[in-house]
């Protein structure tokens, strides 16, 4: 019964620790605005805990992974052009040989969308990289429901 307890024990807290050691440095937050009875803008907001960033969506191959925006298809909206972004730092980046563009503690991705019902729901997924001065994640994905009314 001891090695019972004992072995149960180990496996809790082998269990406990690595779901500890994942990390979410990244948490995404969703908006929409209409700005006509056909047209919206989708809001999408990246906060990053501090020391942590993540990567334009214009970068050059060969570099850490872009931020890549994907929407569903829908009979109820369509994306107007591409997902617009503020302007990023940029700097030469040792690791990659080349210049990065990035944002640091939050970011707001828009997306416009012509409405084809006076309601609907854009859908998709944001895959994005996210680095600190020490490491760098795996690119993450993360879908989104973003309600326009």
């Amino acid at each position: 019964m001891k090695k019972i307890s004992l072995i149960l024990a180990f496996v809790l807290f082998t269990v406990i620790g690595a779901t500890a050691q994942i990390q979410k440095p990244v948490t995404w937050s969703y908006a929409a605005k209409k700005i006509s009875k056909t047209e919206a803008v989708v809001y999408l907001k990246a906060n990053m805990e501090e020391g942590w960033h993540i990567y334009s969506q214009n970068l050059k191959p060969g570099g850490p992974s872009k931020t890549v925006f994907s929407f569903a298809s829908s009979k109820d909206y369509s994306p107007v052009g591409k997902t617009t972004e503020p302007k990023a730092t940029t700097y030469f980046d040792e690791n990659f040989k080349m210049n990065v563009s990035y944002f640091g503690n939050q970011v707001v991705f828009q997306q416009k969308v012509k409405l084809n019902n006076a309601t609907a729901t854009v859908k998709g997924t944001v895959e994005f990289m996210v680095c600190n001065d020490k490491q760098c994640l795996p690119p993450d994905e993360v879908s989104f429901n973003i309600p326009v009314k």
